[in-house]
């Protein structure tokens, strides 16, 4: 087996994990929207993003990003072998997270009447952002566990973990939902993230590390890097949760609470459902690109050979979606939800975009740029503002899918200029080639769907989704031997 060969089996052993569990999380959070869908409207499902994105906000300027550069050291620490360094970190790690999440959760308790004000025009649910802050606390607390699983690249206990939680939280919320309806909202917020640290906790004390008793002065000097690199993360973070809090705020003051579900929803299909890809991959990536991150080449063939991958496994995905889309919105919520197709549809062509800058933008993180990091995304998040109000303005929800779509095409072009001049980072004529055959398919869908009535429509596009399988097919049995694998496992 060659080198390239067995580095992009090793991409997709763990995407295949994760991404087994994150498929079926998937089927789980389907039935968690369409609870939510049916019990609560567009209204509560509003009530519900703006509750959550008001946690997002505070909790991503409280959380000085653990949960990215904590992972950085606990990798680097597993990688030397140094099982005392590793006891450290992770001590020092756990500390912390307890300290960010208590501060996390007095913010927000004493912002609580602010939020409500800012979020609803009103004091109607200061004591439901009261009641949801101790939220932040066992988010925080639960980070500090899945860092620990993802830095020693425990992929079978974070699936595990991702797993349980996920159906444990299902079983929880939705009678709450049922019962109470929109004053089951907080309930089950508060349960969901009590049950995520429990689970979490379980799995990473599977993980044999050395406990470290650490005095004030050892966890600050331990710990400021981590805090540094991690705060302007963070920083950086913030600005994504602000610029969807203000859209929000936005949409909700122009046109509705209602209309802050639909959008809701729309992002939610995209992120939940084509964003596995992301999720399953990016758990085992990062890491994996921080243990090379010395040299340019092999960075360069790690971000390569994962962008090859993730386009691959998307294109079939995201062509799914455009053809069927009507029928997964009807199917995922109901259909008071049609209204956001138009809007998907651009979310969807602008995945493509999102993969390949999202290879990319990892290798800063990586190489522990974060200054660099926090002006890039800085940067990109006020042009995305922009482009998302003006677009909404103009044209409603179907705008605010073509200013994803051109936002993300502008992030893709400022990465790959960025990482070429500072890293002498170029794409490989392979992905070149696979990013513009599968692109080409889905703009052919995105025609069929706008222009092709039912169900002329259906029969040429899943025309159009054949091929593209089929063609990631041949390109991963190259990269992976698929046949040479699965002969193997007939002979075992």
């Amino acid at each position: 087996m060659s080198e390239n060969q067995s580095s992009y089996r090793n991409i997709m052993k763990a995407t295949s994990i994760f991404g087994g569990v994150q498929i079926f999380t998937i089927l789980i959070s389907i039935i968690r929207f369409k609870f939510i869908a049916l019990f609560l409207g567009s209204a509560g499902m509003g009530v519900v993003g703006l509750l959550s994105s008001s946690l997002s906000l505070i909790g991503g300027f409280t959380n000085f990003g653990l949960g990215t550069s904590a992972v950085r050291d606990v990798s680097a620490a597993n990688n030397s072998g140094d099982e005392t360094r590793v006891g450290l970190i992770v001590s020092v790690l756990r500390r912390w997270v307890w300290v960010t999440g208590l501060f996390g959760t007095l913010t927000f308790l004493l912002l609580s009447p602010w939020l409500s004000e800012l979020a609803f025009g009103n004091n109607n649910y200061v004591w439901s952002f009261a009641l949801i802050s101790v939220t932040l606390l066992f988010n925080q607390l639960n980070v500090g566990q899945l860092v620990v699983l993802q830095g020693m690249q425990k992929i079978k206990y974070l699936a595990k973990s991702s797993l349980a939680g996920s159906v444990f939280g299902l079983i929880v919320t939705v009678p709450l939902y049922y019962f109470f309806g929109i004053y089951g909202i907080v309930p089950s917020l508060i349960i969901a993230s009590v049950v995520s640290f429990v689970i979490s906790w379980y799995f990473a004390n599977k993980v044999e590390i050395k406990q470290f008793k650490l005095s004030r002065v050892k966890t600050f000097s331990e710990g400021k890097n981590m805090l540094k690199m991690g705060f302007l993360i963070s920083l950086s973070g913030l600005f994504v949760t602000g610029t969807t809090y203000i859209v929000q705020l936005f949409i909700s003051s122009q046109g509705g609470v209602e209309q802050v579900g639909l959008f809701t929803a729309g992002f939610a299909v995209i992120n939940t459902y084509v964003g596995l890809v992301f999720t399953a991959m990016g758990t085992d990536y990062f890491p994996r690109l921080s243990a090379v991150a010395e040299s340019n080449e092999l960075c360069k063939r790690s971000i390569n050979q994962q962008a090859e991958i993730s386009i691959l496994i998307l294109g079939p995905i995201i062509m799914v979606f455009l053809v069927f889309i009507k029928l997964i919105i009807i199917t995922l919520y109901s259909y008071k939800f049609v209204g956001i197709e138009d809007m998907v549809l651009w979310l969807a062509l602008a995945t493509f975009f999102k993969a390949g800058s999202w290879a990319i933008a990892f290798i800063l993180l990586a190489k522990g740029e974060s200054k660099l990091f926090f002006w890039n995304e800085l940067f990109a998040n006020l042009y995305v503002l922009l482009f998302d109000l003006a677009g909404y303005y103009y044209w409603g929800l179907t705008g605010l899918g073509v200013s994803c779509c051109i936002a993300y095409l502008v992030y893709f072009t400022q990465v790959f200029i960025l990482s070429k001049i500072k890293y002498q980072f170029s794409f490989d004529s392979s992905f070149l080639r696979i990013f513009a055959i599968q692109f080409l398919l889905a703009i052919s869908c995105f025609a069929v769907v706008k222009f092709v009535e039912e169900p002329y429509s259906y029969l040429i596009g899943s025309v159009l989704i054949m091929i593209s399988v089929w063609y990631s097919y041949v390109e991963l049995d190259r990269r992976l031997g698929i046949i040479g694998i699965v002969k193997n496992k007939f002979k075992r």
